[in-house]
């Protein structure tokens, strides 16, 4: 059973920063690509930053300049440092990842951290 908790989600007034922090555990062989996605209400969910393992990156044009995507291999853990908050950037947050578990490989999900950027 392979799990992914995020946590750093808030409140924050435009301009700010919020540190998202997304810790997988249980069976885990290898993790490969891991990511963060968003989903704002009556929007579909997007894809904000991906990591690779060797920590290639990639980011929504949206996104990029502002936020920054890392992960430890070591903790099985990946961040998003999140710099010069504007409203639209309000959703929720989602932790993805592709994760060799045993002899299967499959993408999990974490349950979504709530990030509210204030005018």
């Amino acid at each position: 059973q392979v799990q992914l908790v995020e946590s750093g989600g808030g409140l924050v007034q435009a301009g700010g920063s919020l540190r998202l922090s997304c810790a997988a555990s249980g069976s885990i062989f290898r993790i490969n690509a891991m990511g963060w996605y968003r989903q704002a209400p009556g929007k579909q969910r997007e894809l904000v930053a991906a990591i690779t393992w060797v920590s290639n990156t990639n980011y929504a044009d949206s996104v990029k300049g502002r936020f920054t995507i890392s992960r430890d291999n070591a903790k099985n853990m990946v961040y998003l440092q999140m710099d010069s908050l504007k409203p639209e950037d309000t959703a929720v947050y989602y932790c993805n990842a592709n994760i060799r578990s045993g002899i299967y490989t499959s993408d999990y999900w974490g349950q979504g951290t709530q990030v509210t950027v204030s005018s």
